[in-house]
Parts: C-alpha cells; structure tokens; sequence
C-alpha cells in the first residue's frame, strides 16, 4: 500500500489525470502523451506500454460512454475497424517478445515509440490542416449530402495498421487511426469520427493489454494511479469538449509529440531544445501563412460561442478550429 503513496505515484495521478482531459479533449489516443510520459518519469518501456494499455482500457471505455450517450459512433464503420485491429494489436506483445530481450528489448520499444510518435505529430499536423480545408467548405457543395458508404477494405487495413502500432508502442488508436478515417471519410463529422474511433478502440487497446498483461504483467503502483487519474479527467475533456477551443491545444500537441519522439531515439537535448524553440517561433508564422493561402485571416480568432445541440463534440467554430 505505501508504494502507492510515494511521490512518483503521486506525479502519475496528476499525469493521467491532465492526459485523461486531452483524451476527451480531442479524441486523441493517450499513449501518445501517457507511455512517453512514463518512461520520462523512470518507467522501463515495456513496463510503461504494458501499463498504460491496461489503464488505456478503462479510460477510454468512460470517454465512449459520454459519445454513445450522443449517438455518435458509426456502429458498422467501427465493427471493420475492430476486426482489423484486434489481432495484430494482440500480436504486439509477442512480436516484442520475439524481436529481443532484456536492454535491447527496452531500447527497441523506444525506437518504435519514438518513430510512431514522429509519424503521429506529423498525421496530426495533416489532421489540422484538413479540418481547416473542410471548414472552409462548410455550407458548399458537401452541405446536405449523405455519409459515405463504409469501404471495408481501407477500413479493415486501417485498423489492422493502427493495432499493430498499438500492440507494439501503445501508440495510435486515436491519433494515427483518426487521421486516417479523416482521409478515408472526408465528408463524416468530426463528432461522428471521435465517437466511432472512441467506441472502436476499446476492445483494440483490450486485445492488446491482454497480450501485454500474459508477457510481462502489470505494475499494480503504477497501473493504479493511471485508471484513478485518467478516467476522471476523460470524463472531463469529453464534456468539455464542446466549448473548449482547440487550436492552440492541437499545435502544442503536434510540438510536445515532435520534441518527445526526437527524444526517445536519443537526440541530444542541446538539439531538442533548439528544434523545439524554433517550433515555437516559427511554428504559428507557418500556419498563419498556409491560412492566409487559404484566405483566411493569418491569426485572428473569433471569440467562443455557445455550443448548440448540431455542433460537433470536439470542435469550436470553424476559424478556432484552425
């Protein structure tokens, strides 16, 4: 029981909880902020991945629970992501297991996380940028029109990438996989993606926490802290997700992912540090040009309206979003 009053359990619960708000936030898959996190705290990977998979199952269940309340998630769409992702998500864990052991097995897991996580803040990047281009669009051609039909195939291979990825980093059931349906489903609503990529990565981060759990097991002082911080703090970013502007949380996202994935493939910090304060600087001078291509105002934000009952649960207005 003392091992679970100790001050790193402590910087744990205030970790998952502060992560948990992102997650309902954004819809954002939180082993892309949370295993990270982890490691940086002293947690070995693969203890950290086996961790927050396990916690991953219970807060994502609770951000679920307040989408499907509004009828959100695409039920069929879901269904051929879950056949996709379940197995390979399963597999992560032996495929570890095979590839290596001991320290070459712990640096493995943080090349791959610092990969995925390179190639997360980048398809997060993209994400902003086509939510920006279908605001754009918003009451043109595609106002009124239909979903499209699911496309089984890409869906199918979509979730058996994104389990994979999963399964091996704990990384991607939010970030890589929403990204894709964004690409693959233009014309779906956001509130609609968040909801179906919620609902399906429940049983995506399920399969691959067993798998993890059967491996190495779990650490119940830090496994713990993650579930009692997390699920409170989803709770929390689901219902506040519609008056919450996210424009300046999505960049800081895409930085924090950058300068954490350059460090989990062990770049110097001295080159850490300059590339993230050139982020910093140059970073809102970028998007305020490609929005001024787009003939958009290059930083100005209109202030925060009510939210009715139509918006989306996860966006603002359409220039807060961009």
């Amino acid at each position: 029981m003392s091992d679970l009053l100790t001050t790193t359990a402590l910087s744990l619960l205030v970790v998952s909880f502060l992560v948990g708000i992102v997650i309902g936030l954004t819809g954002m898959g939180g082993g892309a902020l949370m295993t990270p996190a982890l490691i940086l705290l002293g947690v070995p990977p693969s203890a950290a991945v086996a961790n927050d998979l396990v916690s991953a199952a219970f807060n994502k269940s609770v951000g679920a629970a307040v989408h499907w309340k509004g009828g959100s998630p695409h039920l069929k769409l879901a269904a051929w992501l879950i056949a996709g992702s379940v197995p390979t998500a399963f597999a992560g864990a032996f495929i570890i297991k095979a590839v290596a052991a001991g320290e070459a097995q712990e640096q493995f897991i943080k090349l791959a996380i610092g990969v995925t996580l390179l190639i997360t803040a980048s398809t997060y990047a993209l994400r902003m940028y086509l939510q920006m281009v279908k605001n754009l669009h918003e009451g043109g051609e595609h106002a009124g029109r239909p979903e499209p039909p699911v496309k089984p195939l890409p869906t199918f291979l979509i979730g058996a990438t994104g389990g994979l990825l999963v399964g091996l980093t704990s990384v991607g059931s939010g970030s890589l996989i929403m990204v894709a349906l964004v690409l693959l489903y233009p014309r779906m609503s956001p509130r609609r993606l968040v909801g179906t990529d919620l609902v399906q990565a429940i049983p995506l981060v399920v399969s691959a926490a067993i798998s993890h759990v059967i491996v190495s097991g779990v650490d119940w002082a830090v496994l713990i802290p993650l579930i009692v911080g997390g699920m409170p703090g989803t709770f929390l970013g689901a219902k506040l997700a519609s008056w919450v502007s996210q424009s300046v949380i999505r960049r800081g996202i895409v930085m924090v992912l950058s300068l954490t994935g350059l460090s989990m493939l062990q770049v110097p910090p001295e080159w850490v540090g300059m590339i993230g304060a050139g982020m910093l600087i140059l970073g809102p001078v970028i998007w305020g040009g490609v929005r001024k291509l787009h003939g958009l105002a290059p930083f100005e934000s209109l202030p925060v309206a009510a939210p009715s009952h139509d918006e989306p649960t996860s966006p603002t207005r359409p220039s807060e979003r961009t």
